[in-house]
C-alpha cells in the first residue's frame, strides 16, 4: 500500500458513506485502495443494498456517542479499516466453515430480529433480555484494535456496552468463576452448519470472570455507526480485545455463569490454542509464527504487541505470561 494513502482518512474517523459509496472517490480516498480495487466487479453492484446493509433500524440509538478514553494502542494508529474491507472478510463458521472470506453472501436468510439472549447459572437474578432491553444499556462507540490467530488485523468502531454492566445487573454468586457464552445454532438459517457436521455446535466460548469483567471487555450491539451487520455477529457479539479473533463468539443467545472453566468449541476438537488465547508474539502457531502481523487493507506487516497493545490494561491478569519467544510448538501440541 503506498504511503500517500495515509494522510487522506484520519485514524479516527470512518469512511465517508458518499466516499464510500462513490466508488472512484473510494479508490482514490481510502486506505488499501490499492488492494480494493482488486474486488470482483460483482461487489459493487452489491455494495450498498447487500454488504452493509443493517439488519435492524434503531436511529434513535446509533451512531453512539463515543468514548475517547478507549482508544487505538499507540504504535497502531493506523486509519481506521475500510467498512467494505472489514465486512467482506470475516471468519463466521456457521456460514463459511471453510474459514475467513465473503460471509455476508450466506447470511440472507439469518434472522436477527426478534432476538433474545438468556443469562443463567450463578447468579441471583438470571433473566431472559430480548433486543431492546440489550439495546437499553447505554451504548458507546470505542476505537479497538482487532487482531485474528490467521495474523491479520483491523482498527474498528464498535459500538455497544461492557460485559460488566449486564453481569452486574444478574447478580454473579461468589462461586461463579467463569462466563460460558453459546451462540445462535439455526442449520436452516447459517449454512455453515448443515454443511460442517463434524463440529461440536453450538459454537460455545468462554471467559474468566474477571476477564469478562475488565472495562475493556465489551458486548458489541453496532459497527461503523450503524447497527451490527450480519457477518459481523448481529445482533450482539463479544469482543475482547487483547485475545485472538475466535474468543469473541458472535451471535449470542445464552451467557451462563459458571464455577469451572467451559470447554470451548475449539477445544472439543484437536485445536491449537487453549482457553486464555491472549495475542502474544512469544507463542507461536504451530504452523506459523505470531511475531507479525498484517493489516487486512494493504497488506502492510508489522510487529504483534504483547496482548495486542492492551498489556497496561490486562497483563496483571496474566502474571506467568511468556514475554520471551517461546519454541515452536509442533503440530498438534496446544498453546496457551
Amino acid at each position: 500500500m503506498s504511503k500517500k494513502f495515509l494522510p487522506t482518512i484520519p485514524f479516527d474517523k470512518p469512511t465517508d458513506p458518499k466516499i464510500f459509496f462513490d466508488r472512484r472517490k473510494f479508490l482514490a480516498g481510502a486506505v488499501g485502495g490499492a488492494a480494493i480495487a482488486t474486488l470482483p466487479s460483482s461487489l459493487w453492484a452489491t455494495t450498498k443494498e447487500e454488504i452493509l446493509a443493517p439488519p435492524i433500524s434503531r436511529p434513535e440509538i446509533f451512531p453512539a456517542k463515543r468514548n475517547e478514553a478507549f482508544k487505538i494502542p499507540e504504535g497502531l494508529r493506523q486509519p481506521l479499516s475500510s467498512r467494505l474491507s472489514a465486512g467482506t472478510h470475516n471468519n463466521f463458521y456457521e456460514f463459511l466453515p471453510t474459514g475467513a472470506g465473503p460471509v455476508w453472501q450466506r447470511t440472507e436468510k439469518f434472522e436477527v430480529e426478534p432476538w433474545k439472549v438468556e443469562v443463567t447459572g450463578l447468579c441471583n437474578k438470571p433473566r431472559t433480555y430480548d433486543l431492546d432491553d440489550l439495546l437499553a444499556f447505554p451504548q458507546e462507540e470505542r476505537l479497538y484494535h482487532f487482531r485474528c490467530v490467521e495474523r491479520w488485523a483491523m482498527n474498528v468502531p464498535w459500538t455497544g456496552f461492557p460485559i460488566s454492566k449486564l453481569l452486574k445487573q444478574v447478580e454473579p454468586q461468589s462461586d461463579a468463576k467463569f462466563v460460558r457464552f453459546t451462540t445462535a445454532n439455526r442449520p436452516d438459517q447459517m449454512p455453515g452448519i448443515a454443511e460442517s457436521n463434524w463440529y461440536p455446535w453450538p459454537y460455545i466460548e468462554g471467559l474468566r470472570l474477571d476477564e469478562a469483567m475488565n472495562p475493556l471487555a465489551l458486548f458489541v450491539t453496532g459497527v461503523y455507526g450503524e447497527p451490527l451487520l450480519k457477518q459481523h455477529g448481529a445482533p450482539i457479539r463479544v469482543i475482547v480485545p487483547w485475545k485472538y479473533g475466535y474468543k469473541n463468539p458472535k451471535s449470542i443467545v445464552k451467557i451462563e455463569l459458571v464455577s469451572s472453566q467451559p470447554k470451548t468449541f475449539w477445544q472439543v476438537q484437536p485445536h491449537e490454542y487453549g482457553f486464555l488465547s491472549n495475542v502474544n508474539p512469544n507463542i507461536p502457531h504451530p504452523r506459523w509464527s505470531q511475531e507479525r502481523s498484517y493489516w487486512l487493507d494493504g497488506q502492510q506487516w508489522f510487529s504483534t504487541p504483547m496482548f495486542n497493545g492492551y498489556a497496561e490494561h490486562v497483563a496483571s491478569l496474566y502474571p506467568d505470561a511468556p514475554t520471551t519467544p517461546q519454541r515452536p510448538l509442533r503440530q498438534g501440541q496446544i498453546a496457551r
